[in-house]
């Protein structure tokens, strides 16, 4: 029943009315100790980060190592090995047109066509013994990141709080944990500065500026149109205060606060552009905007054209003409309403959703008033684009939660002729919250995952247990579903042990076939019922 979750909601809503302090004795408690651990920041950093660590690792029975199954996790995964195999990006091969797949450069150099920081993230990982390792700690990491950014902001039992509900909300049972394609890394940058800002104004310390110099780049190398957005309200507010007469003398300031900033970002910046310089051969010119000149046809921005190409291979065209465009080729309000849902979903839900019942108080804030200027303006700029995943939306997390925690603050304080509703709210809250978790941990175990890629590694594991080295030819079907893609490879293509290639219609597999002639070749019928390895039954030159 869709509106159950609500029915239970205004259930419990009604009961909290009458008896707003049930399991007061338990609760207080529980309170009590949060708020002694939260006085220890240090200490809360390190908790949240193995409690968020531990209880995915508690939930491996039913949830086991996700398997990569979009273009972009498969490309984030190639930037992962190019680093491990100590490079940038890798050479073109003579065979790349059989090799081409999305989300991937073939010239000037082989390469993702992503940002470096989720590589990096999975490259850890990898060298670790899975690159999901790197996702894992990258997760934990932002939930630290958060609480730390929260302390800065409200008094540590709130900034506690805030860093919880982070963990239970964004961190459990959504895709940025269970899947390649990041969100971790812009949200842990989006903290970083958002929460150094703060400690800057009060203590003017290097570190606070080199912390956010580091977001900045975090966010410049795995977010950066969104991450450019949110930096700009920061900086023009840390130049206003630079400027105004609650800052100290700019000399001393300049020294402890803008000379190490201007250190991190310089580095940043060189760093951007040698990564370009080493990928597409141009400083100034992102792997994105390459892949984008060459792929793409609906554009960045709304208010720009849309124009079809013509593609070597069909599921290019299925893709970037069809489903591309039947996507996002629609009204700007109705692209407006899907950004807003999905955003709404991931990040609020229904319980979290709550709290905003204070929304009018927490607009009057003075506190609130740069976290609240950055999340409307970052918001009118995920508007502005066309494209849109909650992970788009990572560097305003910590604005987020921000104005989640300052809610909940004012509604702590809620009373209802004289009984306290708003300490029942925030407790209810937190409550549903954590059975939200239960109930997505036996959903997992009666119902886990089945879908096309795990078909892909079953045949990648019976592969690897082969004597000698393969290569597998794979055929789609007039009707293939585009987002279910095999031709993915690592690094070093001709030293892999399994080598994928795509058997692209009016192209003749002679070349391909002489190249890995001491190769043993399979084909694989992607659309089939049960997807499975056969023989190549082609002449062999």
């Amino acid at each position: 029943m869709p509106y159950l979750r609500w029915i239970i909601i205004g259930a419990l809503l009604a009961v909290g009315c009458f008896t707003p302090l049930i399991g007061d004795r338990w609760l207080r408690r529980i309170e009590g100790l949060g708020a002694r651990l939260a006085r220890r920041k240090v200490w809360t950093l390190v908790a949240v980060a193995l409690l968020a660590i531990v209880s995915r690792l508690a939930l491996f029975l039913v949830m086991p190592l996700p398997k990569p199954a979009t273009h972009d996790e498969f490309s984030y995964l190639l930037a992962a090995d190019t680093f491990v195999h100590g490079r940038l990006a890798n050479p073109p091969h003579p065979m790349w047109i059989f090799f081409d797949t999305f989300h991937v450069l073939q010239h000037p150099t082989y390469a993702s066509m992503y940002p470096p920081a989720q590589g990096g993230v999975l490259a850890l990982g990898q060298l670790l013994g899975h690159p999901w390792i790197g996702v894992l700690f990258s997760m934990a990491l932002m939930c630290a990141s958060i609480t730390w950014m929260l302390q800065g902001w409200f008094p540590p039992q709130w900034a506690l709080l805030g860093g919880t509900l982070a963990l239970l909300r964004i961190h459990l049972f959504t895709y940025w944990l269970e899947s390649y394609w990041g969100g971790a890394v812009p949200a842990i940058g989006g903290a970083l500065v958002i929460g150094a800002f703060p400690r800057i104004v009060k203590r003017q310390r290097p570190r606070d500026a080199v912390l956010m110099g580091i977001g900045a780049g975090l966010l410049a190398n795995s977010r950066p149109f969104e991450g450019l957005l949110f930096c700009i309200p920061v900086g023009i507010a840390l130049i206003i205060w630079l400027l105004s007469d609650r800052s100290p003398a700019f000399r001393s300031t300049g020294l402890r606060v803008l000379l190490p900033l201007l250190c991190v970002s310089t580095l940043t910046l060189v760093f951007i552009g040698y990564y370009n310089r080493r990928v597409t051969g141009d400083a100034f010119l992102l792997p994105h905007v390459l892949d984008d000149r060459l792929h793409e046809t609906i554009p960045l921005f709304v208010w720009q054209s849309y124009s079809p190409r013509v593609y070597a291979n069909a599921q290019f065209d299925g893709f970037y003409n069809v489903w591309v465009v039947g996507k996002y080729h629609q009204p700007f309000v109705r692209l407006c309403w899907n950004k807003f849902r999905d955003w709404w979903v991931f990040f609020l839900g229904s319980f979290l959703a709550i709290p905003l019942v204070t929304l009018p108080w927490v607009l009057r804030d003075r506190r609130t008033r740069l976290p609240l200027v950055l999340f409307v303006w970052c918001g009118l700029g995920l508007f502005a684009v066309v494209y849109f995943e909650a992970h788009y939306a990572a560097p305003m997390a910590a604005a987020f939660f921000i104005l989640l925690v300052q809610a909940m603050r004012h509604l702590r304080r809620w009373e209802v002729r004289g009984r306290p509703v708003g300490i029942f709210l925030t407790r209810l809250v937190v409550v549903l919250a954590i059975a939200r978790v239960g109930m997505l941990a036996v959903g997992a175990y009666r119902h886990p995952l089945q879908d096309w890629s795990i078909y892909r590694a079953r045949i990648v594991r019976q592969l690897e247990a082969t004597p000698g080295k393969q290569l597998v030819i794979v055929r789609y079907a007039p009707d293939h579903n585009v987002h279910d893609e095999w031709v993915y490879n690592g690094a070093d293509i001709d030293g892999g042990k399994v080598v994928w290639a795509r058997d692209v219609p009016g192209r003749d597999l002679k070349p391909l076939l002489e190249y890995f002639r001491a190769r043993r070749a399979w084909v694989v019928e992607a659309d089939a019922s049960s997807p499975k390895l056969e023989e190549y039954q082609g002449t062999t030159p």
